[in-house]
């Protein structure tokens, strides 16, 4: 019984550690799939992140309840520590689902998203929206097309363009004179977009895949604890039955 309170009052921190992980990780994925809207068009890929923010805010009173209940046994908090314990694990096992589901379907989407963003490049209007999403994601992300500067080369709207180039927003900053010709291509993002925005991608869904496996073995144990401690403080009341 010592063990399961020592372990209930250790978990009870540890949650609440765990809770701005699952903070930072759901900020993350939802920053994430905003700032990229023009290639994932689908409001329902953020939701493994709002699943986070929830399972954060649910652990903190989680926490709280196991900090307690290992100083002084109540029946009513052991109960409800249970019922949040197994609500934290369904939002967990669902977003450790969706995460790895997302992560395998908007990998194989980017390509062609990028890839028809990079095609449909308006290169007289710069407030179209299409040309603006390639412009922000080439300087954010300080890459240049799809897989390199050629790509730019292979896009139909570039074939009138003379002299070669690409757009601006494939210099590197420290170029503060490059205007993308091709002339001076030491000035150009080496990298494309497509390998940088699918190394942030997984970071991003894998970060919050294994936040929820480990904090689901965590919740595990912690239930485990509740109930040896339960066990050993029966419902007297009951007894003559």
């Amino acid at each position: 019984r010592s063990f399961a309170q020592s372990l209930l009052r250790f978990l009870g921190f540890i949650f609440w550690g765990t809770a701005v992980a699952q903070a930072f990780g759901g900020v993350l994925v939802i920053l994430m799939f905003k700032n990229y809207r023009y290639l994932f068009r689908e409001s329902y890929l953020s939701l493994p992140g709002w699943l986070a923010l929830a399972t954060a805010l649910i652990l903190l009173p989680t926490g709280v309840l196991a900090v307690s209940i290992s100083v002084k046994c109540s029946r009513n908090r052991q109960g409800t520590l249970m019922y949040l314990l197994l609500l934290l694990l369904c939002l967990e096992m669902s977003s450790a689902a969706l995460t790895h589901s997302y992560r395998i379907k908007t990998a194989s989407q980017l390509e062609s998203a990028m890839g028809y963003l990079v095609h449909q490049h308006n290169w007289t209007c710069s407030q179209d929206p299409g040309s603006s999403a390639v412009d922000v994601i080439q300087r954010q992300l300080q890459c240049c097309g799809v897989h390199n500067y050629t790509d730019w080369l292979k896009a139909s709207s570039s074939s009138w363009h003379l002299p070669a180039c690409v757009p601006e927003s494939c210099c590197k900053e420290k170029h503060s004179h490059c205007r993308g010709g091709l002339s001076h291509v030491e000035q150009l993002s080496e990298e494309g977009c497509l390998k940088k925005l699918k190394d942030q991608l997984c970071f991003a869904m894998l970060y919050i895949f294994w936040c929820c496996t480990v904090l689901s073995i965590l919740e595990l144990l912690a239930g485990v604890s509740n109930g040896i401690l339960m066990r050993h403080q029966p419902f007297h009341d009951f007894h003559i039955l």
